[in-house]
C-alpha cells in the first residue's frame, strides 16, 4: 500500500468515526427534543441509540426516523466536507479528483500551455436545469428547519468555542428539532406549480450566487496555485460559462397544469427575482465603495453619470436622500443610485433597458475605481458581480418549453381541419412522405392558416398561445430567458418541422434576407430504444433542411431522454443505446459542420441516468463533449446537491471542472477502442430480452401493482405533474411515467429497473464461452463505459433487499403469481450479484467501504418503516376496495409519511 493510499484509508476511517460521532450528538439532542414535547413513547425508539424493541412500535415512529435520517443525510455531507479539507491538507488539493487543481493539472499533463487551456475553456458553457418533477417529498418549511440546524452543526465544529457557547449551540440544535418535530412534513394538498418554481427560484436567486463566489475563488486559487498568470486568464473574462435553465412553468409534456398564462407569470417571477438580485448584490458592493472624493480623484465620467442616474430616476425624495448621504463617497453613490433604479423596476417602474446597460455602469465602476489604484475592490468585489450579470442576466434562468410530439400532432390536425385541407384531421396517422410534403409546402409561406384571433381547438389554442407568450417576451425583453422548444417523444423528421408550422402560425417568426427564422432553437428529445436507433437519420435530414441551415447555427442541442429508455429496455441497454446514439449523433453532426450541444435528461436515481458527475462524464463517448453540456436536476436531487453553500459548491465545481477535463480530452487525445465494447452488444441483447420477457409476461403488471405501492404513488401530492402522461389510472406501464415506475420499485427495495436482466446477460456469456467471459473481466478496468454502467448497477443490487423484497410480494393476493415471479426475480438477483462480484474480482462490501457504510448505517431503522409501510398498504387497500373512501382517505397521510421516511433514508425517490 502507498503512502497516498494509506493517508486515504485512514481519513476514511476517521470519516466514519466523526458520522458515528455526529450524528450520536444530533439523535441526543433530539431525544431531549422529544422529552420536552411529552414524547416520552418514543425514546426507546431513537434510532443509532441502542437495540430498539421488537414490538408493535408506537405512533409517530415514521416521523422519528424520518427526521433520523434527514439528520443522518445532513451529518454525511458536513463530513464529506471535512474529509476532503483534511484530504486537500494532507495529500494537496489536486488529490481530490473531479476538482479545479487536478483538472488543471490533468490538462497541463497532456501537454496544454495555459493559453490552450483557456482556448478549451472558452468553449465550455454549462447549464444545469432545475426541473419539478414528482420527487421532491419534503415541503420547503422542512427544508428550512433543516437549514437552521446545518448552520448549528456547522458552528459546533468551532474547536476555539468555550463549554458554556458549546451549550448555547446544543441548546438552539434542540430547539430546531423541537420546531422540525412540529413542522408539518408532508404534502396533504398537492403543490401547485408556483410553489415549485418558487422553490427553485430560492436556489438560484438566494443559494447559487454566493456558490459562485466561492466557485470562482476555487478556480481562481488552482489557475494561480498551478503557476499560470493571472493576466491570461483576467483577459478571457468569464471562461469557463456557467449558466442556469428551468423547465418549471415551461414543461408541457403530460403537464395540463402549465397553461400559457402560468408561463407568462413564469417569465415575469425570474425576471422579478433576477433583479431582486443584483439589487442586492449592489447594495453588498455598496459598502465596499466607501473611498472619498477628499483623497482620491474623481473621473469627470463618474460624476456626469451620478448626475444623469440623479436626474433620470424620476424619485426626487430619494435622489436627494442619496446625495446628502454619499456625495462625499462617489462611487458608493454611483451604486447607490444604481440600486435605486432597479428598485423601481422591481415595483414595475422604467428603469435599465436591459442588462447590457446596467453592466455598462458596471464596468463605469469598475474602471473608474482601479483608476484611484484600488485594483482589489475591482477584482474582489465587482468584477463578481459583472460576473453574476453575466450568468443571471435580467432573466435569472432561461425556461425551456417542451410538448410531446403527439400533442403537436393534435394541435397540427386541428389547424389543417380548420383551413379546410382534406384529410387534415387524421394527420398524425399520415405517412412520413405526404406530411413533409405538406411542411415544405407551407413552411414556403408566410400564410397563417387562420387568423390570429380563431380558434382551431384546445390543442392548436395551448400550443400557438404558449408560442404567442414567447413572440410577447421576445418583443419587450429578448431572447436572454427563454430556452429551447423542445420536442419530447421525437420520432421523425416531421416532429420538428412541425413546430417550425406551429410557429408560423402564432407569429413566432423572424423575416431574414433568406426567408423567415424561428428565433428559439428546436430541440428533438430522444427517449426509447428505437427512437434512439432513428436519431442520427433524423438529424441528419434534419441539419439538411435549408429552414435549419437558414438560422446559421455553429451548434446544435440535442436531449436524451435517461429515464424512458431503460423503463423501455432496462438499465444495460439503455445505457448501450444511448452511447451508441451518442457516436452516431456526434459523427453526423461533425458531417454537417455542426457542434452538438447534449442535454442529458438525468433523474434522482441511477435508473434514470444518475451517477457520480465526473464519473458519468469519463464514461461518456469519445468526441461527444464539445464543451457544451446541459443536464437536469430534477426533484429531490436539487436540495441533495444544493441545499447548502459548501455542498452547492463542491456540486458545481465537479460539473465544470469535469465539463472542463473530458472536453480537453476529448480534443486532445487519440480515440482509443474500449476493449470492452465487443461483448456489450451480445450483453445488451440478452440483458434486453430478459427485462422485457418479465414484463411481458401474463400476469406481470398484477403483480407489480400490488407488489410495490404503485397505486399509493398515484395518489400522492408529492408533486404538481401527474402520474401518468394522459392523468388515467390504469394498467399500461407504457403510460406510466418513469419517475412513479422508478419511485415504486424503490420504495419496495426491489430496485428492479437498475439491474435486472443484467445477470442473465453474464450468464448467458459465461455459460456459452467461458473463455470470452474472461476476456470480458480482464478487459473491463480498461474500458469507461462498462465498469461505470455495472458498477451503478452494482449499487442497485446493494441498496435492493431480498427480505424486504419478500414481505412487500406477499402483499399479492394470487399466491401462484407471487411465486412464480417472485421465483424468477430472486433468481435473477442473485444471479447478477454472483457474475458481478466475478467480474469485480471480489464482493461490493469489500471493494467499496464507503458504499458499504452508507447503507449499513441505515438498514435498521428502514426494515422497521418498510414492516410498517406494508401494513398500511394492506389496511389502506382494504378500505380502498370496500369502497370506505373516507376512512382511507383519513390514512392516507401515514402513507405518505411511510413514503417521505423511507425516501430519507434511502436519499432517492424516482
Amino acid at each position: 500500500m502507498t503512502e497516498s493510499s494509506s493517508t486515504r484509508d485512514q481519513l476514511r476511517r476517521e470519516g466514519f468515526e466523526q458520522i458515528d460521532e455526529t450524528l450520536a450528538t444530533l439523535i441526543d439532542c433530539l431525544g431531549e427534543a422529544l422529552k420536552s414535547l411529552g414524547e416520552d413513547a418514543l425514546l426507546p425508539y431513537l434510532p443509532w441509540s441502542g437495540t430498539v424493541p421488537e414490538d408493535h412500535p408506537p405512533e409517530g415512529t415514521q416521523q422519528l426516523y424520518s427526521i433520523g435520517f434527514q439528520l443522518l443525510n445532513m451529518v454525511e455531507e458536513r463530513v464529506a466536507a471535512g474529509i476532503r479539507r483534511e484530504r486537500e491538507k494532507t495529500l494537496g488539493a489536486d488529490s481530490i479528483r473531479g476538482l479545479w487543481p487536478r483538472a488543471l493539472k490533468d490538462m497541463s499533463a497532456m501537454g496544454l500551455a495555459p493559453q490552450e487551456i483557456i482556448e478549451v475553456l472558452r468553449d465550455v458553457d454549462v447549464q444545469p436545469v432545475l426541473t419539478a418533477h414528482p420527487t421532491e417529498a419534503k415541503r420547503s418549511s422542512v427544508r428550512e428547519r433543516h437549514r437552521a440546524l446545518y448552520d448549528e452543526l456547522v458552528r459546533s465544529e468551532y474547536p476555539k468555542y468555550t463549554e458554556r457557547e458549546q451549550r448555547r449551540i446544543r441548546a438552539r440544535m434542540v430547539t430546531a428539532l423541537e420546531t422540525l418535530w412540529r413542522t408539518g412534513e408532508i404534502h396533504l394538498v398537492r403543490p401547485d406549480l408556483f410553489r415549485e418554481l418558487r422553490d427553485a427560484i430560492h436556489y438560484l436567486r438566494d443559494l447559487f450566487p454566493h456558490a459562485l463566489n466561492r466557485l470562482d475563488l476555487h478556480f481562481t486559487e488552482a489557475w494561480r496555485d498551478a503557476g499560470f498568470p493571472m493576466e491570461t486568464l483576467r483577459a478571457a473574462e468569464n471562461v469557463p460559462r456557467l449558466s442556469f435553465g428551468t423547465w418549471i412553468g415551461g414543461d408541457r409534456d403530460g403537464h395540463p397544469l402549465v397553461t400559457p398564462e402560468v408561463s407568462r407569470e413564469t417569465l415575469g417571477m425570474l425576471r422579478k427575482a433576477a433583479l431582486q438580485l443584483l439589487h442586492r448584490e449592489l447594495l453588498t458592493l455598496g459598502t465596499q465603495l466607501t473611498l472619498s472624493r477628499q483623497l482620491n480623484e474623481v473621473p469627470d465620467e463618474l460624476e456626469t453619470r451620478i448626475d444623469e442616474l440623479t436626474f433620470t430616476l424620476g424619485d426626487e425624495s430619494v435622489s436627494t436622500a442619496l446625495h446628502n448621504r454619499f456625495h462625499e463617497e462617489p462611487w458608493r453613490h454611483l451604486a447607490a443610485l444604481m440600486a435605486a433604479r432597479l428598485e423601481r423596476q422591481i415595483e414595475g417602474l422604467p428603469g435599465y433597458a436591459g442588462p447590457e446597460a446596467f453592466g455598462e455602469d458596471l464596468r463605469l465602476l469598475g474602471e473608474s475605481i482601479s483608476t484611484t489604484g484600488c485594483t482589489h475592490i475591482d477584482e474582489q468585489y465587482i468584477r463578481p458581480l459583472r460576473q453574476k450579470l453575466d450568468i443571471f442576466g435580467f432573466h435569472l434562468a432561461t425556461l425551456d418549453v417542451r410538448q410531446n410530439s403527439e400533442f403537436h400532432d393534435q394541435a397540427i390536425a386541428q389547424l389543417l381541419t380548420a383551413a379546410g385541407v382534406a384529410d387534415g384531421e387524421n394527420y398524425a396517422k399520415w405517412p412520413e412522405e405526404e406530411r413533409l410534403a405538406l411542411l415544405e409546402s407551407e413552411l414556403k409561406s408566410p400564410r397563417p392558416f387562420l387568423h390570429d384571433t380563431a380558434s382551431a381547438g384546445e390543442q392548436a389554442d395551448l400550443v400557438l398561445d404558449a408560442y404567442r407568450v414567447l413572440g410577447d417576451e421576445i418583443a419587450l425583453h429578448g431572447k436572454q430567458g427563454l430556452g429551447a422548444l423542445i420536442v419530447s417523444m421525437t420520432r421523425q423528421l416531421s416532429d420538428l418541422l412541425g413546430v417550425f408550422l406551429l410557429a408560423r402560425e402564432a407569429g413566432l417568426m423572424e423575416s431574414t434576407a433568406d426567408g423567415p427564422i424561428c428565433p428559439l432553437e428546436v430541440v428533438p428529445l430522444f427517449e426509447t430504444m428505437d427512437d434512439l436507433e432513428r436519431a442520427p437519420g433524423i438529424l441528419d435530414a434534419y441539419l439538411s433542411h435549408d429552414f435549419v441551415k437558414r438560422r446559421g447555427a455553429s451548434t446544435q442541442q440535442v436531449m436524451l431522454g435517461y429515464s424512458d429508455s431503460n423503463k423501455d429496455c432496462g438499465i444495460l441497454t439503455a445505457a448501450w443505446s444511448l452511447h451508441r446514439a451518442q457516436e452516431a449523433l456526434t459523427s453526423t453532426a461533425v458531417n454537417h459542420g455542426i457542434r452538438l450541444r447534449f442535454f442529458h435528461g438525468r433523474g434522482g436515481t441511477i435508473s434514470r441516468g444518475a451517477g457520480p458527475t465526473h464519473w458519468f462524464m469519463a464514461a461518456l463517448p469519445h468526441g461527444s463533449l464539445t464543451g457544451s453540456f446541459r443536464m437536469t436536476e430534477q426533484g429531490e436531487t436539487i436540495a441533495q446537491k444544493y441545499a447548502n453553500l459548501a455542498n452547492a459548491t463542491y456540486n458545481l465545481e465537479l460539473l465544470l471542472a469535469g465539463t472542463a477535463i473530458t472536453t480537453a480530452h476529448h480534443r486532445q487525445a487519440a480515440p482509443a477502442p474500449d476493449p470492452a465494447d465487443p461483448f456489450v452488444p451480445a450483453l445488451s441483447s440478452a440483458s434486453q430480452h430478459a427485462y422485457q420477457q418479465l414484463l411481458h409476461s401474463p400476469g406481470f403488471i398484477d403483480f407489480y401493482r400490488q407488489a410495490t405501492p404503485i397505486d399509493a404513488l398515484e395518489n400522492s401530492r408529492i408533486g404538481s405533474r401527474p402520474a401518468r402522461r394522459t392523468g388515467k389510472k390504469g394498467h399500461s406501464i407504457a403510460d406510466l411515467r418513469a419517475i412513479p415506475w422508478v419511485f415504486s420499485w424503490t420504495q419496495a427495495r426491489f430496485y428492479l429497473p437498475g439491474w435486472f436482466g443484467v445477470g442473465s446477460a453474464l450468464e448467458e456469456l459465461k455459460t456459452s464461452d467461458p473463455g470470452q467471459f474472461a476476456a470480458l473481466k480482464a478487459a473491463l478496468p480498461h474500458s469507461a463505459f462498462l465498469s461505470y454502467t455495472l458498477t451503478n448497477v452494482e449499487t442497485n443490487l446493494a441498496s435492493a433487499n431480498l427480505d424486504l423484497m419478500r414481505s412487500y410480494a406477499d402483499l399479492v393476493a394470487d399466491e401462484e403469481l407471487r411465486e412464480r415471479f417472485m421465483a424468477i426475480i430472486v433468481a435473477e438477483f442473485e444471479r447478477t450479484r454472483t457474475l458481478l462480484a466475478d467480474l469485480f474480482d471480489g464482493d461490493m462490501r469489500a471493494r467499496r467501504p464507503r458504499m458499504t457504510k452508507t447503507l449499513d448505517i441505515r438498514e435498521a431503522p428502514l426494515r422497521v418503516l418498510h414492516r410498517q409501510q406494508v401494513e398500511l398498504l394492506a389496511q389502506w387497500r382494504e378500505l380502498v376496495a370496500a369502497e370506505r373512501d373516507s376512512e382511507a382517505e383519513a390514512m392516507f397521510p401515514k402513507l405518505l409519511l411511510s413514503i417521505n421516511a423511507i425516501s430519507s433514508g434511502l436519499r432517492t425517490t424516482g
